[in-house]
Parts: structure tokens; sequence; C-alpha cells
């Protein structure tokens, strides 16, 4: 199980279609590089997706989380950036 899966099952609650990737930045397990694939984000601007998903992790923000690197895509996005 991923030391991170508290992060994913966060997200994956708020955006059940979701594919999470977490990563630890730094070593210290606080600050995190957080990779989001979801339909979700259609039709949303850059800002607006990472406003989705702070809102989800504020608590953790407050807590367990001191920073985080965020890479949002949608399914489409993602496939075309990771084609060949």
């Amino acid at each position: 199980m991923s030391e991170f899966k508290f992060v994913e099952d966060i997200i994956k609650n708020g955006m059940p279609d979701a594919i999470v990737k977490v990563e630890d930045m730094t070593g210290t397990k606080d600050h995190l590089a957080i990779t989001v694939v979801s339909d979700n984000f259609k039709g949303k601007l850059l800002i607006e997706q990472h406003q989705i998903l702070m809102n989800l992790l504020k608590d953790e923000l407050k807590t367990r989380i001191h920073a985080v690197k965020l890479h949002t895509f949608t399914k489409e996005k993602f496939d075309q950036i990771n084609k060949g």
C-alpha cells in the first residue's frame, strides 16, 4: 500500500474517475508532487483545476501536508501527451 494512500483516497472520494499519482519531493513526506487525470477537469481553467484539488486537500494542508506541486490533466490531454 502506498504511504500516500490517504491523499489518493481523498482525491478519489471527490473525483471518482481520477487517476492519482503522489510522489514525495523532498523525502520528508510532506512536500508532495500530485498528478491527477480526470475528466472532471474538462472545460476548466488550470487555476480552477488546482482549486478543486486544493479544496479537497484543505484539511490535510493544515496538518500533514506542507506543500504540493500539482499536475492536472483531462484523460484526453494526458493521452495526447503520453503518445509514442
